[in-house]
């Protein structure tokens, strides 16, 4: 009796653990607040989609296709020659340029993050509600319920990977809000 006591002691205290891990990423998701800025932005502004240079990288830009209240597909992406994708923004040619950024970037260079609610990047969503992830490097990381059994990876392995997209995610967004400032 014993034994079975301890088990669920040591399963109630790893789920607690993982509960407060979760909880804590939650409360410090930069993303989460600068995708709100943003999407308050565009919708002030009618924009549905918005590029910008990339401030942290040489020859990089970030675009945005954002469906109100619902979903922000945000790429970016080292492009050149670097001149065609700055008379793109300069004429707020912003479609053409999210197309161009999300087919035609230097390979290697493209991160493609979807963020499912537009409301930065979350360990999960609700069900029956579109997942956050990430493509980059040709490989895609979704943010979602059944991460551990899709995935097949540690806690401790995403969590890492959700740190890394958000730091990510939020360097792009800080890009866009910039520019949405900018209308």
């Amino acid at each position: 009796m014993t034994t079975i006591l301890r088990r669920i002691s040591c399963l109630a205290l790893g789920l607690l653990l993982v509960g407060i891990g979760t909880a804590a990423f939650a409360q410090d998701a930069k993303s989460a607040a600068l995708a709100k800025e943003l999407t308050k932005l565009m919708d002030a502004k009618k924009l549905t989609t918005l590029a910008a240079r990339d401030a942290a990288e040489p020859e990089a830009y970030v675009a945005v296709m954002y469906f109100s209240g619902s979903q922000m597909l945000v790429v970016g992406a080292k492009y050149a020659p670097a001149e065609l994708m700055n008379a793109k923004l300069l004429r707020r040619e912003y479609q053409d340029a999210y197309i161009d950024l999300n087919s035609a970037g230097k390979p290697g260079t493209k991160v493609f993050i979807e963020d499912g609610a537009a409301d930065g990047l979350k360990p999960d969503h609700e069900q029956n509600r579109a997942a956050d992830s990430i493509e980059q490097g040709g490989k895609t990381t979704k943010f979602d319920f059944d991460w551990k059994k899709e995935q097949k990876i540690s806690d401790a392995d995403y969590q890492k990977m959700l740190d890394d997209a958000d730091k990510l995610y939020s360097r792009l967004l800080t890009a866009l809000i910039v520019e949405a400032r900018k209308q």
